[in-house]
């Protein structure tokens, strides 16, 4: 199986430390799947519920429609990046022959692809990049797009000198990051031009969405309530955001981001207290990483490779690659999007205040 490029310092004494350890070994070209392991590790349920609700079940099932007698070992570090990196340990120690990691960093990333290698284990890069580390391959959204998407809805919106506040994710992930630089390389000539106007903006670690309430509320107290927009980078902030307008009688009268098209975000939506998700197919992504991570626990590095789509440097070399792309979802398509995919349901959507206001 293919080894990992590392760009780490002392690698070599690390796999030498390890080398008398019980980890899983490389599966032999072409073999079945019995006793073949794959580890899926998750981030976090704070920074998005997604995880648990969508992205394991879709992994779980794409494996077992692929190769039933595959085993997956799904574990959530729940914002913790020195529990992640134990919770990958303890999948080689069990066997693991592929780690399909969504990194609650991009460099912590690193210490587990360190880990991998050292173990002869092939590594996935799944929705956040890792950084100090050639992945075996990485699936995942344009997330710069995704951004992009989300401030170009702002400036198309929003009236001349209108006043923005950036409620912005976790920088030291590699999709946070790639939001906010998404979001600001459309509305960054906006606020030079003095077409719009940056009244406040702060980075919420680990995505959390009491950190960002909190933020937002301060936002609002340094600006006197004058906001007209916010840039939330998901879902779980758009609604701490909308607590905190809420506070102030501001519901609805801003304009408010989101992404990952939850039920409660477009609930929000139907509400009128958000305007915008961004929609992405995370059963398409989840059945990538499947596809890949399956040919890579049966030694056919050839195959997995074929399975991407394009590269992406990730600063220490190209790491083949799927990039998928997301979709803007409003009041106006929530039928035509993710009621149509059978993302979600109206059931599901249409609850509470906004059973009465439901389009579909």
């Amino acid at each position: 199986m293919k080894r990992l490029s590392l760009a780490l310092a002392g690698v070599g004494l690390l796999a030498l430390a390890l080398s008398g350890c019980t980890t899983g070994s490389p599966a032999a070209e072409g073999s079945s799947g019995d006793d073949l392991v794959i580890a899926f590790l998750m981030p976090c349920s704070t920074c998005a519920d997604r995880f648990e609700s969508k992205d394991k079940p879709y992994f779980e099932e794409a494996v077992k429609a692929l190769d039933p007698s595959i085993k997956v070992i799904a574990n959530n570090a729940q914002g913790d990046a020195a529990t992640q990196l134990q919770q990958a340990e303890a999948a080689l120690t069990n066997g693991a022959n592929v780690i399909v990691v969504s990194p609650f960093t991009a460099e912590a990333g690193a210490s587990i692809a360190a880990k991998a290698e050292a173990a002869g284990a092939a590594v996935v890069a799944y929705d956040g990049a890792i950084e100090g580390a050639v992945p075996d391959a990485y699936v995942s959204f344009q997330n710069k797009t995704v951004g992009e998407m989300q401030g170009q809805y702002l400036l198309d919106n929003l009236p001349e000198g209108s006043t923005v506040a950036m409620i912005n994710g976790d920088i030291t992930s590699g999709p946070g990051r790639e939001f906010k630089e998404g979001a600001l390389s459309v509305l960054q000539p906006a606020f030079d031009s003095g077409k719009l106007v940056l009244g406040y903006s702060s980075d919420t670690a680990g995505f959390d969405p009491a950190t960002g309430q909190r933020s937002m509320e301060q936002g609002l107290t340094q600006l006197g309530d004058n906001v007209q927009g916010v840039i939330a980078p998901n879902d779980g902030l758009a609604n701490a955001v909308i607590t905190a307008l809420t506070a102030r009688g501001l519901n609805g009268k801003v304009l408010v981001t989101g992404q990952d098209a939850t039920d409660a975000g477009l609930t929000s939506i139907i509400l009128g207290d958000q305007s915008m998700t961004v929609y992405k197919s995370i059963r398409d992504e989840a059945r990538a990483a499947a596809e890949i991570a399956v040919a890579l626990a049966k030694g056919d590095t050839a195959k997995a490779k074929s399975l991407t789509t394009t590269t992406v440097n990730n600063g220490t070399g190209d790491v083949p690659s799927v990039l998928l792309d997301g979709k803007v979802v409003t009041i106006d398509n929530i039928a035509d999007t993710v009621i149509k995919d059978g993302f979600t349901s109206k059931e599901k959507i249409c609850v509470g205040a906004a059973e009465a206001l439901c389009p579909l």
